[in-house]
């Protein structure tokens, strides 16, 4: 699931107030790709209009979808860099391959955490016995530059904590959030959490004034102060709030992410994440060229690796 597309994408870093008088908020149209054998997704990060949340640098959307009559997903061998794979299983089973070694399978209510580091490269495919629906997200964390060229690492986490707030059902996916504890490593101040509405209750949920924070609809919609967002929009939402007021259809679903504003600036091309376009031409090379040892070779994949794209400045 993790190839992004071909547009080279920089972000700016910026500041963010503790406090704000009057924090701003903006609605973000999603655009929609095509993954594997035809299955659309709809991404929210990066876009013109804002490059990232906290040391959040994409947001996939992937289904609902009924993958019963293709053959799902099947993305080949790719590589990363400088960056952290974040998958959410919501429903359906995917296959993680990578060159460390590990083969994982994640199952719905699962996350899978892969830090690329100085490089790694890995395969995403829909097993042969699966379940006929898919959803899911994925997402890609930026790693700081004293971290962006650590070794690299893999891990799996079956269960993750839960909690209920008014009517919804809370299960904090990452970092820390209303009193719970992720357990994955990352390296930047940052929180993500799937909520789903048991009934249509308001819900007064606490923030941190430090983060910038995300809302996107995964099912149905949900109310912010009043204003209705359904599934094609993210709702960003600046520094300085301590809460926000929710309330969902019953069984909508929304992911909440955040994090304190990124300070760096980053470049992205296809799936590396450097600081210049000299070193991310050199990825790219060293990946088709299949001379660098720091990506590594993924076994079992039962097809070919994909090619990274040459950049438009050679």
């Amino acid at each position: 699931m993790s190839v992004s597309d071909k547009s080279i994408e920089a972000s700016n870093s910026k500041t963010c107030p503790i406090r704000a008088e009057r924090p701003s908020s903006r609605r973000l149209q999603g655009s929609q790709k095509t993954l594997g054998t035809g299955m659309t997704i709809e991404r929210f990060l990066p876009t013109k209009q804002l490059r990232m949340i906290g040391a959040w640098a994409f947001l996939d959307h992937i289904g609902p979808a009924d993958i019963s009559q293709s053959e799902g997903v099947q993305v080949g061998p790719h590589p990363h860099t400088g960056l952290q794979t974040f998958t959410w299983m919501i429903e359906g089973e995917l296959l993680h391959r990578d060159s460390l070694g590990y083969e994982q399978l994640i199952r719905p209510g699962q996350v899978n955490l892969m830090t690329a580091g100085r490089g790694i490269s890995h395969s995403e495919e829909s097993p042969l016995e699966r379940p006929a629906e898919f959803h899911g997200a994925q997402l890609w964390i930026a790693l700081p530059e004293q971290y962006r060229f650590i070794a690299p690492a893999f891990e799996h986490f079956p269960s993750l904590p839960k909690t209920k707030i008014a009517g919804l059902e809370i299960t904090v996916i990452a970092g820390d959030a209303f009193g719970l504890s992720a357990l994955a490593k990352f390296y930047s101040p940052l929180m993500a959490a799937d909520c789903v509405a048991l009934d249509s209750q308001l819900a007064d949920l606490a923030l941190k004034p430090e983060f910038e924070y995300g809302v996107l609809v995964l099912e149905g919609s949900i109310n912010i102060a009043g204003e209705k967002l359904d599934s094609t929009e993210l709702l960003y939402l600046s520094c300085g709030r301590e809460s926000i007021e929710i309330t969902a259809n019953k069984s909508s679903r929304f992911l909440l992410i955040g994090g304190e504003p990124f300070k760096e600036d980053i470049l992205m091309w296809w799936n590396f994440i450097g600081r210049s376009k000299t070193e991310i031409s050199g990825f790219v090379a060293d990946w088709n060229a299949g001379e660098s040892k720091d990506f590594g070779k993924v076994e079992g994949y039962p097809g070919e690796s994909l090619s990274a794209p040459v950049p438009p400045w050679g």
